[in-house]
């Protein structure tokens, strides 16, 4: 069932074609609100994506390729969203990469694209669609930080660096605006069966020669007490309650759905 809170206004969330971000944009667009998706994938898939979201929920949807690495292209999306919506209400800062080293063993350029895309990304985004926030008194800026935003894990020393450093700049951007209607926020996820966590899924069942499901158990067991993983269609339901009436002073959380995986 459609509901009106976010009708009207418009939403845009990185890496939106699969996992936690489309889980996102399709519970923004259930609020009314029309849906800018980016990322990379089929394009068949994408417009296919596209065209079933905005018949389901009766909003307007577009999509831009812009690669999140690259400032000059999240400026051409930015653009776009303000040319075919007025600009951008709700910013969903969801785009991510991942890579598994040990610090010696870091590739550096692996480093350079996760802080890119994990981190700066969110910057360019933000300094983009603030001024128009600020002149309409209303925004919502939601960062996707991780678990690994508040806690370290070996072998992720750029994925740790970059989500500890987009909690910061959450609680920056909350600061900046905390006289305004704009607010921002971290939501920092624990195991989500993303793409990205599958491939290490994939990875564990394939070196300890244990099926898939095998797999997905001892991954949790070694860090989500719940046992079970968070779903994108929970963390969308929390993004709906920071954009709602209710969560006008909540400014600068890092708000943690992780299964109990931070308060061990």
């Amino acid at each position: 069932m459609k509901s009106s809170m976010l009708s009207g206004k418009t939403a845009l969330v990185t890496g939106s074609t699969s996992g936690i971000g489309l889980g996102m944009a399709r519970s923004l667009a259930q609020e009314g609100a029309n849906i800018v998706f980016n990322g990379f994938g089929d394009a068949q898939h994408i417009e296919k994506l596209r065209t079933e979201l905005a018949h389901e929920f009766g909003v307007q949807t577009a999509y831009h390729n812009a690669d999140m690495s690259k400032p000059a292209e999240i400026e051409a999306m930015m653009q776009f969203a303000s040319d075919k919506f007025g600009g951008v209400d709700v910013l969903v800062n969801n785009a991510g990469i991942q890579h598994v080293a040990a610090i010696e063993d870091f590739p550096v350029e692996k480093w350079d694209a996760i802080i890119a895309i994990n981190l700066t990304s969110a910057f360019h985004t933000a300094r983009l669609a603030l001024p128009g926030m600020k002149q309409k008194n209303w925004g919502r800026i939601i960062n996707l930080a991780s678990v690994h935003g508040l806690v370290g894990s070996a072998q992720k020393s750029a994925y740790v660096a970059a989500k500890h450093g987009l909690v910061g700049f959450t609680k920056v951007t909350a600061l900046e605006t905390a006289g305004t209607g704009v607010t921002c926020n971290a939501i920092c996820p624990g195991w989500v069966l993303t793409p990205l966590v599958q491939k290490q899924v994939d990875d564990r069942a394939a070196r300890d020669g244990i099926g898939n499901e095998e797999a997905k158990k001892a991954l949790l067991s070694e860090k989500q007490p719940s046992g079970e993983f968070v779903t994108p269609e929970e963390l969308g339901a929390l993004a709906v309650f920071l954009c709602s009436p209710a969560g006008n002073q909540v400014r600068g959380v890092a708000w943690n759905m992780d299964g109990g995986w931070a308060a061990q």
